[in-house]
């Protein structure tokens, strides 16, 4: 017996990934860096793991559904970033409307993408920073390897951060070593006696 809804459910699958062939198109204006909305996905939902559990009261699924979904509209849209939005409109709300007709789960799907939008539960505060926090997190990546510009974006990125979770984040982003984590400056790790 064939499911009538799994080739809507295939269709979405098929959009869903696009996103991991729509590039993020601000790195451009930076001159450094690569992005694909997916991978920046990634990031988002990773981030918004963490500062729900840093938060503590934050649901935890709900953060992560807002992070997971946030720019699901760009594989109709694109990327746009800041100064291409000053020029051209995009109707973001239709395409999601668009790619949550027909599906099982479509209504929920939209009911997320409202409280994303709207910006107002601590969810979508996390969900907001987390957003930001993983550009942040390149933007330092950047910067420690040279880009001059990196610095001026993470003051201005900083600026969009709504929570004290973010912003505690940031500041130890801000003076982190992104190689910390894995070059540990040992003679036992990098030189053979």
């Amino acid at each position: 017996m064939s499911d009538p809804a799994l080739p809507r459910l295939v269709d979405f699958l098929f959009e869903a990934m696009m996103l991991k062939r729509t590039p993020r198109t601000g790195y451009a204006f930076l001159g450094h860096g690569r992005e694909n909305v997916a991978e920046h996905s990634f990031g988002v939902c990773v981030l918004a793991f963490t500062l729900a559990r840093m938060n503590g009261r934050a649901d935890l699924s709900r953060t992560l559904k807002l992070a997971l979904f946030h720019d699901l509209a760009e594989a109709r849209t694109g990327d746009l970033n800041y100064m291409n939005k000053r020029y051209a409109t995009m109707d973001e709300d239709r395409a999601m409307r668009d790619a949550a007709e027909g599906l099982p789960f479509g209504p929920e799907l939209l009911e997320d993408w409202a409280e994303w939008r709207a910006g107002q539960s601590l969810e979508a505060k996390l969900a907001a920073d987390a957003d930001q926090l993983d550009m942040i997190l390149e933007l330092r990546r950047l910067e420690t390897l040279g880009s001059g510009q990196a610095a001026d974006w993470l003051f201005y990125a900083r600026k969009r951060l709504k929570t004290e979770e973010g912003q505690r984040l940031f500041e130890e982003i801000a003076g982190g070593d992104p190689t910390r984590w894995w070059f540990e400056k040992k003679d036992e790790y990098w030189v053979k006696k």
